[in-house]
């Protein structure tokens, strides 16, 4: 396949993933609060996504898509909270992903190194992976389950 070109420039800027919690599990959904969704500080961080920053949520469960922002919550809680009227479309055990997007110009699209957040049943850690967009790669972090309660 021919490689894209962006001759003269006339791309502009595009989307990009920067960052990704890959299935994580809904636990809460409060209908009543203004907006948002509420995610565990320690997986924002992980994922290179920030506070207040807008997200794409795809429910893998019901096929929902949803767009809002982040608000933090406890750090090592596990907790994916649908706020308002996302709690109609996220229920608790439901598994999405959440995704963070940035403008890039066309020309360094390939800069960009995505983040995504693997975790287990409870929403912890078990793996980040870096993207390499220039060769189509990507190194592991891997993580140990803490020890059962």
């Amino acid at each position: 396949m021919k490689k894209r070109e962006n001759p003269e420039g006339l791309m502009g800027t595009i989307s990009i993933c920067h960052g990704k919690l890959h299935r994580v599990t809904v636990t809460q959904a409060k209908k009543e609060y203004e907006g948002s969704i509420t995610i565990d500080e320690d997986l924002v961080e992980a994922a290179g996504l920030a506070d207040h920053e807008y997200v794409n949520i795809t429910n893998n469960d019901r096929g929902d898509f949803w767009r809002t922002y982040i608000m933090l919550g406890p750090r090592g809680s596990g907790i994916i909270c649908a706020n308002g009227t996302a709690a109609w479309h996220f229920a608790p055990g439901d598994r999405v992903i959440i995704l963070g997007e940035t403008q890039v110009p066309y020309e360094k699209r390939h800069e960009v190194r995505p983040l995504v957040v693997m975790v287990d049943e409870k929403n912890r850690i078990t793996e980040v992976r870096t993207y390499d967009l220039t060769n189509n790669s990507f190194t592991t972090e891997r993580f140990s389950a803490p020890e059962a309660d």
